[in-house]
């Protein structure tokens, strides 16, 4: 895809947000920070940025995460809306996870020393719960909330105060803010026919039940000492796993990964409840090496379906390392509250923007070859190795 062609998508996804920029200069920084985003520079920060924009100074760029006036959510919605219009289907898999960006001092809305898998310790991070959006034409992040510890922020009115946030923001657990964004989706309108997420989340009872109450089907990991209910009783997940016969795994693909088809044995077992299940996947190389899934199911699938829903969990990991190396998830220095929001909106739309285009780029019908053409394979598009400045001016 050449620039020309670039451009013109870049000029029609700013087009649907442009409206929440009321004032022109705050629109036309905007614009340039996506650009700057989706460019080739090493670190996308308020520096970098404005660099790019032709700025001597940050201050402008700064001004657009800290105190200009746009709003914020209204672009979430619209990038969203975007995004189901070309990746949307009915059968979609919204995806729940957190991320930690490590930060240093403690200034930073929201940070603290908390353990993060991105760092697999504990470290001196924030955290945002992140809402991916997943289809067999692509996948993309569409909402956020940055996690507020309660006992070192919530419980400090002052530090709230210097971070500005909202008064009225109170504690919410991390499956608490993902039922809120889940929530928007469905009042949006986002088509899906499924839930996933890690144990943090498949583990927290009232995340289950709320997602039951609006008839949602899910497959959500649990942890091995989960309880299940069956005709004999209460039984733990991983003492489940040992009474599985030969006969009861089956090896079936989840999808594809980075490292090509992902195959495991799999077993379904059935529960008191006609709509939950527990799903058991076992490495075939590593035969002790076990995953359990809650499965709700509001109507009869096939277990094939319920596997390939288990492997789409991964896709927000794919999600989040491409808009840490794409664009600039985990490059920002802002620190106020309303400034993570808005840094990370734009970060979203700008990978939006990316998904999008790919996707075209799956869909769009190749070229005749040439006659007499020698080349066995195409150069790398754009999209595929990542906007330069150079596309994107």
């Amino acid at each position: 895809m050449g620039a020309a062609r670039l451009r013109a998508g870049l000029d029609a996804a700013f087009a649907l947000v442009a409206g929440r920029f009321k004032r022109p200069e705050v629109r036309r920084r905007a614009r340039l920070c996506i650009e700057g985003l989706l460019s080739g520079l090493e670190r996308k920060n308020g520096w970098s940025l404005a660099e790019y924009a032709g700025e001597r100074r940050p201050d402008g760029m700064q001004r657009l995460f800290n105190a200009a006036k746009w709003d914020v959510d209204g672009v979430r919605d619209d990038f969203r809306d975007y995004v189901v219009e070309h990746l949307g289907e009915p059968d979609g898999v919204l995806i729940g996870d957190d991320t930690g960006f490590e930060k240093k001092g403690t200034g930073s809305a929201g940070v603290q020393r908390q353990y993060t898998g991105t760092a697999g310790k504990i470290t001196n991070c924030q955290i945002g719960v992140f809402l991916s959006y997943a289809t067999t034409r692509g996948r993309a992040v569409l909402d956020r909330e940055l996690y507020i510890p309660r006992e070192s922020w919530i419980a400090d009115l002052q530090r709230c105060q210097a971070a500005q946030m909202p008064g009225e923001i109170g504690f919410a657990t991390k499956p608490q803010q993902l039922q809120a964004m889940i929530e928007r989706a469905i009042t949006a309108g986002v088509p899906f026919g499924w839930v996933s997420a890690d144990e943090a989340y498949g583990d927290n009872g009232p995340l289950r039940r709320y997602l039951e109450s609006k008839q949602v089907g899910y497959v959500l990991a649990v942890s091995c000492s989960h309880q299940i209910t069956t005709g004999a009783g209460k039984i733990r997940a991983d003492a489940m796993a040992k009474k599985i016969g030969k006969s009861g795994w089956q090896r079936l693909s989840c999808g594809d990964g980075a490292k090509g088809e992902r195959r495991y044995d799999w077993a379904l077992i059935a529960t008191a409840s006609p709509r939950h299940h527990l799903l058991i996947r076992r490495s075939i190389s590593r035969p002790s090496e076990l995953a359990f899934y809650l499965c709700h199911t509001p109507a009869p699938v096939p277990l094939a379906r319920l596997i390939r829903v288990a492997g789409a969990r991964w896709t927000i990991e794919e999600c989040f390392q491409a808009g840490k190396n794409e664009t600039g998830f985990d490059h920002y220095q802002v620190r106020l509250y309303p400034a993570w929001y808005r840094y990370m909106t734009l970060a979203m739309l700008a990978l939006a923007f990316l998904a999008v285009t790919r996707a075209a780029l799956i869909e769009e019908p190749a070229p005749p070859e040439r006659a007499g053409s020698r080349q066995t394979t195409r150069p790398q598009t754009a999209v595929e190795r990542g906007p330069t400045s150079r596309d994107t001016q």
